[in-house]
């Protein structure tokens, strides 16, 4: 399945697994790259060396291409950046901010930047500084998310843009795919359905929240402190909008996130943790391998964009 992303990246699938904190890992980035698509290492608010453990852990897993997030929130970002200069990353993915400053010694060490952007304004911004591609990314997606969705965004980004868009939000199966390729995407970047990934090492509790979760299972706290997070309901997410609801400090409200995302990743904690998620979740109802998730989403995209090029041109040929 050969788009400009693929060709860019070298990679089988235009298929960017997303860089989750505590959750894209080295086994499950090499999966992912092993199976035709682009794995990532999150980067989080980990500090460098563990990152760069997780590069190497990678190196030895596969010899596909593979890439590293770093969230700009990180006090670490910049000496991860340059970690991932010096293990010869291939591709750096970043989100929570503008890239902009970073992208010339990326580039200049030979390292693909495609940034997460929620904005048509930021997408522009990061073009004209060089990005490589984009991630753009609607509410829909799980974790920290902007205000506007996939469906809306991707169009607007396209024509806004000269240089490859990566949908993200709201995609778990080829029919998202096929949709968006049609937006006008070169490829899509997946989260939520890696989470049930067999690769993908996180607490089984948490795959079960995700397996388990229904349309309306999802909640968006936080948006009044400018980070909003979108996670499956609990007795977390309740607190979390009481709190907000009782009108504390954005500082209060953000001190009673730290370690959750960990309780739920390593500690399988239903009632205390922050199991990220999007809004997806609802359509992923069983554990696959990589392979699996990338062969059955790519295979039905595939299908569906030859059905829709011969109903075209019936219709209008």
């Amino acid at each position: 399945m050969k788009t400009k992303l693929t060709q860019m990246l070298g990679i089988e699938y235009p298929i960017i697994q997303g860089g989750m904190a505590w959750v894209a890992n080295a086994q499950l980035a090499a999966a992912v790259s092993n199976a035709g698509g682009l794995g990532l290492i999150a980067g989080g608010a980990a500090p460098a060396d563990v990152v760069r453990a997780e590069i190497q852990k990678t190196k030895q897993l596969t010899d596909k291409p593979f890439g590293v997030n770093v969230m700009l929130m990180n006090p670490n970002a910049e000496e991860i950046i340059r970690v991932c200069i010096e293990e010869q990353v291939k591709v750096v993915t970043t989100g929570a901010g503008n890239p902009n400053k970073y992208i010339p010694m990326l580039k200049e060490a030979g390292i693909k930047v495609i940034p997460v952007v929620p904005s048509v304004a930021l997408a522009k911004r990061v073009a004209r500084a060089g990005a490589d591609a984009l991630i753009v990314e609607g509410c829909e997606a799980g974790g920290h998310i902007g205000e506007i969705t996939t469906i809306c965004l991707v169009p607007q980004v396209v024509d806004a843009v000269e240089i490859p868009v990566i949908a993200a939000g709201g995609i778990a199966d080829g029919r998202g795919m096929a949709a968006v390729i049609v937006l006008g995407a070169e490829g899509v970047q997946i989260g939520t359905r890696f989470l049930t990934a067999k690769e993908c090492t996180i607490h089984q509790n948490y795959k079960d929240m995700v397996l388990k979760a229904k349309d309306t299972d999802s909640a968006v706290t936080g948006k009044y402190t400018g980070h909003p997070v979108r996670s499956v309901k609990n007795k977390f997410t309740k607190k979390l909008i009481e709190m907000e609801k009782s009108h504390i400090s954005p500082e209060e409200f953000e001190e009673l996130s730290v370690g959750s995302l960990r309780k739920a990743v390593i500690d399988g904690n239903v009632d205390e943790g922050s199991f990220m998620a999007g809004q997806i979740a609802g359509m992923v109802n069983k554990e696959e391998s990589c392979q699996e998730i990338i062969t059955s989403i790519t295979t039905e995209a595939q299908t569906i964009i030859k059905n829709f090029q011969q109903i075209r041109g019936i219709l209008f040929d």
